[in-house]
Protein backbone atom coordinates (compact mmCIF):
# COMPACT_ATOMS: atom_id res chain seq x y z
CA UNK A 1 0.00 0.00 0.00
CA UNK A 2 1.10 3.32 -0.71
CA UNK A 3 2.50 6.02 1.75
CA UNK A 4 0.53 8.92 0.29
CA UNK A 5 -3.09 9.25 1.09
CA UNK A 6 -3.90 10.04 -2.43
CA UNK A 7 -2.60 6.88 -3.84
CA UNK A 8 -3.88 4.92 -1.28
CA UNK A 9 -7.59 6.18 -1.72
CA UNK A 10 -6.93 5.44 -5.27
CA UNK A 11 -5.69 1.67 -4.12
CA UNK A 12 -8.87 1.42 -2.23
CA UNK A 13 -11.24 2.90 -4.41
CA UNK A 14 -9.84 0.47 -7.51
CA UNK A 15 -10.83 -2.97 -4.66
CA UNK A 16 -13.99 -1.39 -4.02
CA UNK A 17 -14.66 -0.96 -8.12
CA UNK A 18 -13.59 -4.31 -8.57
CA UNK A 19 -16.41 -6.21 -6.14
CA UNK A 20 -19.16 -3.57 -6.69
CA UNK A 21 -18.98 -3.79 -10.43
CA UNK A 22 -19.24 -6.91 -12.24
CA UNK A 23 -18.40 -6.01 -15.55
CA UNK A 24 -15.31 -5.34 -16.67
CA UNK A 25 -15.94 -2.21 -19.04
CA UNK A 26 -17.94 -0.68 -15.89
CA UNK A 27 -14.77 -1.41 -13.97
CA UNK A 28 -12.39 0.97 -16.35
CA UNK A 29 -14.34 3.62 -16.64
CA UNK A 30 -14.91 3.97 -12.69
CA UNK A 31 -11.49 3.94 -12.43
CA UNK A 32 -10.52 6.22 -15.45
CA UNK A 33 -13.01 8.48 -13.65
CA UNK A 34 -10.70 7.81 -10.68
CA UNK A 35 -7.80 9.13 -12.31
CA UNK A 36 -9.05 11.95 -13.93
CA UNK A 37 -10.18 13.17 -10.08
CA UNK A 38 -6.38 12.96 -9.33
CA UNK A 39 -5.20 14.73 -12.30
CA UNK A 40 -7.71 17.23 -11.29
CA UNK A 41 -6.26 17.61 -7.73
CA UNK A 42 -10.03 16.84 -6.62
CA UNK A 43 -8.82 13.66 -4.78
CA UNK A 44 -6.19 15.70 -3.02
CA UNK A 45 -8.41 18.57 -2.20
CA UNK A 46 -11.08 15.09 -0.31
CA UNK A 47 -7.93 13.75 1.08
CA UNK A 48 -6.89 16.94 2.93
CA UNK A 49 -10.45 17.88 3.75
CA UNK A 50 -10.65 14.69 5.36
CA UNK A 51 -7.11 15.10 7.42
CA UNK A 52 -8.94 18.46 8.74
CA UNK A 53 -11.88 16.85 9.83
CA UNK A 54 -9.69 13.96 12.40
CA UNK A 55 -7.33 17.18 13.52
CA UNK A 56 -10.68 19.03 14.40
CA UNK A 57 -12.86 16.22 15.66
CA UNK A 58 -9.46 15.27 17.75
CA UNK A 59 -9.33 19.01 19.61
CA UNK A 60 -10.33 19.76 22.94
CA UNK A 61 -11.82 22.71 22.31
CA UNK A 62 -15.41 23.35 22.57
CA UNK A 63 -15.34 25.34 19.77
CA UNK A 64 -13.28 23.57 17.23
CA UNK A 65 -14.94 20.19 17.61
CA UNK A 66 -17.98 20.93 19.49
CA UNK A 67 -19.76 22.79 16.04
CA UNK A 68 -20.77 19.26 14.27
CA UNK A 69 -23.00 18.44 17.48
CA UNK A 70 -24.22 22.28 17.98
CA UNK A 71 -25.95 22.27 14.70
CA UNK A 72 -27.08 18.43 15.61
CA UNK A 73 -28.21 20.21 18.75
CA UNK A 74 -29.77 23.59 16.84
CA UNK A 75 -31.50 21.52 14.41
CA UNK A 76 -33.12 18.85 16.79
CA UNK A 77 -34.09 22.32 18.79
CA UNK A 78 -35.92 23.77 15.85
CA UNK A 79 -37.87 20.55 14.88
CA UNK A 80 -38.58 20.06 18.54
CA UNK A 81 -39.81 23.87 18.65
CA UNK A 82 -42.27 23.36 15.61
CA UNK A 83 -43.44 19.96 15.98
CA UNK A 84 -43.59 19.70 19.61
CA UNK A 85 -43.07 23.38 21.46
CA UNK A 86 -45.39 24.80 19.34
CA UNK A 87 -48.51 22.53 18.87
CA UNK A 88 -48.95 22.46 22.65
CA UNK A 89 -48.43 26.20 23.62
CA UNK A 90 -51.20 26.92 20.64
CA UNK A 91 -53.07 23.91 21.91
CA UNK A 92 -52.31 25.25 25.93
CA UNK A 93 -53.42 28.77 25.00
CA UNK A 94 -56.71 27.58 23.55
CA UNK A 95 -57.55 25.77 26.50
CA UNK A 96 -56.56 28.89 28.80
CA UNK A 97 -59.13 31.03 26.44
CA UNK A 98 -56.25 33.17 25.04
CA UNK A 99 -55.65 31.56 21.59
CA UNK A 100 -52.33 32.11 20.79
CA UNK A 101 -50.66 31.26 16.96
CA UNK A 102 -47.02 30.00 17.40
CA UNK A 103 -44.98 31.50 14.77
CA UNK A 104 -43.67 28.80 12.25
CA UNK A 105 -40.42 28.08 10.83
CA UNK A 106 -39.15 27.23 7.60
CA UNK A 107 -38.66 23.96 7.90
CA UNK A 108 -37.61 23.46 4.31
CA UNK A 109 -33.80 23.88 4.65
CA UNK A 110 -33.45 22.80 8.11
CA UNK A 111 -34.99 19.31 7.63
CA UNK A 112 -32.56 17.90 4.88
CA UNK A 113 -29.80 18.47 7.35
CA UNK A 114 -31.00 17.25 10.11
CA UNK A 115 -32.04 14.12 8.33
CA UNK A 116 -28.98 13.90 6.98
CA UNK A 117 -27.05 14.08 10.42
CA UNK A 118 -29.74 11.54 11.78
CA UNK A 119 -28.89 9.26 8.95
CA UNK A 120 -24.97 9.32 9.53
CA UNK A 121 -25.74 8.80 13.25
CA UNK A 122 -27.75 5.67 12.59
CA UNK A 123 -24.76 4.64 10.18
CA UNK A 124 -22.22 5.23 13.43
CA UNK A 125 -24.42 3.24 15.65
CA UNK A 126 -24.93 0.63 13.39
CA UNK A 127 -21.16 0.40 13.32
CA UNK A 128 -20.46 0.35 16.84
CA UNK A 129 -23.47 -2.43 17.08
CA UNK A 130 -20.96 -5.07 14.36
CA UNK A 131 -17.85 -3.53 15.81
CA UNK A 132 -16.41 -2.13 12.87
CA UNK A 133 -16.23 1.33 14.53
CA UNK A 134 -13.22 2.05 15.86
CA UNK A 135 -13.99 3.55 19.15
Amino acid sequence: MALDPVSTLLEIGGKVLDRVLPDPAQQAAAKLELLKLQQNGELAQITGQMEINKIEAASTSVFVSGWRPAIGWVCGAGFAVQFVVGPLAEWGSALAGHPVKFPTMDTGTMMPLLLGMLGLGGMRTAEKIQGVAAK
